[in-house]
């Protein structure tokens, strides 16, 4: 029972601190695939004590296999693309419109959780996961646009979408026997090579940058992906890709209250009914969530919380 709380607790702080992300990326004065390679590179510099100074985090690391090998840098490939894209995507849709294109992250969960990992998922998840994604839909949907360009975009965020839905069933996979330092630091190290070489075909400056982008490069490094993404990353020993991607749903709202507090954004009553709308789905969610974990508990079947 303690374990559970610790755990959704865990994953409450971690929606939050990920919702931190948006603010950062649009405060920082620099080109989105510089913003994502200081992301992940900060990350792995604020990491790398954990590791030197840990024997069985080092122990974990030397020990891992090539296809393990390959496979967390594939993770990071995965996370360095999902940057690329989503980033790249808002040069031709509007925030809101992406949002609501990534809300769909679930969708590929659920179909990725049933072939890969057989599990089952029952009407009353599949309900509520709808209208949580409902919920997510009116919020951005006031500023969706509609439009060739905006098309373009729309679709990167969607395949955006389906790209970090897998980097999570690999972590799912590779967390059962693998702590959560040195795979974070295996994925984050790939995905920041992957984005320096990216920066370096846009030839992009790595260093003539202000002071306060610097700050936002530690906050998304420290605050969206130490304790958001890598938290995501240690839950993933016990929750599955699927929970975790219907909880980041969560981002989106505290997203809207971030920049509601922080950049003056004002939120509209029809925000104000789509959060409300997600935070029900999110709870009946949990709610069959657990109904179906404890049928497991008596039935020895798999479920989304495998």
């Amino acid at each position: 029972m303690q374990a559970g709380i610790i755990r959704y607790g865990s994953l409450i702080l971690g929606v939050f601190a990920l919702s931190t992300s948006a603010i950062f990326v649009k405060l920082a004065a620099a080109p989105a695939s510089i913003t994502a390679f200081y992301r992940l590179f900060f990350a792995v510099l604020i990491l790398l004590p954990l590791l030197f100074f840990h024997k069985e985090n080092r122990q974990a690391l030397c020990s891992l296999s090539k296809q393990e090998w390959g496979l967390g840098l594939l993770s990071g490939l995965f996370l360095a693309i999902h940057y690329v894209l989503w980033f790249e995507s808002l040069n031709y849709t509007s925030v809101a419109s992406s949002t609501v294109i990534v809300t769909l992250q679930p969708l590929f969960s659920f179909a990725g959780g049933h072939f890969l990992f057989k599990e089952r998922v029952g009407k009353g998840v599949i309900a509520s996961s709808l209208v949580a994604m409902a919920g997510c839909v009116i919020i951005g949907w006031g500023d969706v646009q509609i439009n060739d360009q905006a098309l373009g975009g729309d679709f990167l965020a969607f395949i955006a979408a389906g790209i970090i839905t897998a980097y999570f069933f690999i972590g799912q996979h590779m967390r059962k026997q693998l702590p959560v330092v040195p795979y974070s630091i295996l994925g984050y190290t790939g995905g920041a090579f992957f984005l320096a070489i990216y920066a370096l075909s846009q030839q992009v400056s790595f260093t003539v940058y202000p002071l306060q982008t610097w700050k936002d490069f530690i906050g998304l490094a420290l605050i969206a992906t130490i304790l958001g993404q890598m938290v995501f990353n240690w839950l993933l020993k016990w929750l599955s890709a699927t929970v975790i991607s219907m909880s980041i749903l969560g981002e989106i709202i505290g997203t809207c209250l971030l920049a509601y507090f922080i950049l003056g954004e004002v939120i509209s009553w029809r925000q104000g009914v789509g959060i409300a709308l997600t935070l029900a789905g999110l709870a009946l969610f949990s709610v069959h969530k657990n109904r179906t974990s404890e049928n497991k508990a008596h039935t020895g079947q798999s479920d989304c919380s495998a």
